[in-house]
């Protein structure tokens, strides 16, 4: 990878930590679901709001380093409006790119493959993915239920 190429990606991840984008607690949301990393403490929850089987909405909180704020800041601008299966795709492609299985999947990524890098750092693959897999969680919860139900909780343990 090239030296700009570096540099632009290195831009987009601090640009989504320092200014994360659905950075908030989504009251009305139809599911969501809790992600922790107990190796390095990274934590957070994702909100869904689906309108059918469309993601119309999606926001997270939480704390951790900035690779996974700026994963789940990426993650919410990549899945909104997508329909579960679109965004499972995504998360597929993502985790592929990110653990190195499946590089080749990161042009069709856009904006998330500035988060590709980590592959070649095997402990941030968990910071990288964390928010992936608790959406991944809220979604496979029953989804009729209230959001005040229990929080499906995952951890990259």
């Amino acid at each position: 990878m090239s030296a700009e190429l570096d540099e632009l990606y290195q831009s987009i991840i601090l640009d989504h930590n320092r200014r994360p984008r659905n950075f908030r607690v989504m009251e009305d949301a139809s599911t969501h679901a809790e992600g922790k990393n107990p190796l390095c403490g990274d934590q957070l929850t994702i909100w869904l709001k689906l309108d059918g089987d469309v993601i119309s909405d999606v926001s997270f909180q939480g704390s951790g380093c900035a690779i996974s704020k700026a994963s789940a800041s990426l993650m919410t601008a990549a899945i909104k409006g997508k329909s579960r299966e679109e965004a499972e795709a995504i998360f597929t492609k993502f985790h592929g790119v990110v653990t190195g299985t499946h590089p080749e999947d990161a042009e069709a990524l856009g904006s998330l493959k500035a988060l590709g890098g980590v592959s070649r750092f095997p402990l941030r693959v968990k910071c990288a993915s964390l928010a992936w897999h608790a959406m991944h969680a809220a979604l496979l919860r029953n989804d009729a239920a209230p959001a005040a139900t229990p929080v499906s909780t995952v951890s990259t343990e």
